[in-house]
């Protein structure tokens, strides 16, 4: 077993989940605005390369949603689905719409734009944060093989 520093398997406890609120935050704040999905992404990608050094790679992996490559797969998918609905209007392929869903409280804004975002946001996540994970289990099986 690959020895493990104590105090960063506590401080990721309470930090992991901080960063992909953050990371999902920033991906709705962005969401209309270039990057939202890109930065959000690479934020989930440093909470999981992070777990990966303090828990294992073993662990960051089953903690990502759908695994590494059925996240990444999914995003890609999720963004190219994005700019069908503009098919269905006449325009053109990846030209985004919006709306609104009324909720009887409130009103939420929607958009294509926040489907390609997700998809975005996940294909980052999946592919760099697998990437992340298998680096650091490269590692650990470099160490559990020099013993």
């Amino acid at each position: 077993m690959t020895p493990r520093a104590v105090i960063l398997d506590v401080f990721v406890r309470w930090l992991y989940p901080l960063m992909l609120a953050a990371s999902i935050w920033i991906l709705l704040r962005g969401h209309n605005e270039p990057g939202g999905g890109f930065i959000g992404g690479m934020v989930a990608v440093a909470a999981t390369a992070m777990l990966a050094v303090a828990q294992g790679a073993e662990v960051a992996q089953r903690k990502m949603p759908l695994g590494p490559l059925r996240l990444a797969a999914a995003g890609v998918l999720l963004s190219l689905a994005s700019g069908l609905p503009a098919l269905a209007y006449g325009q053109a392929y990846m030209t985004h719409l919006w709306g609104s869903l009324p909720l009887g409280f409130t009103t939420v804004k929607v958009s294509t734009v926040l489907a390609f975002d997700i998809g975005v946001f996940a294909a980052v996540w999946g592919a760099l944060g697998g990437l992340c994970a298998q680096m650091v289990a490269l590692d650990e099986d470099a160490v559990e093989g020099g013993r």
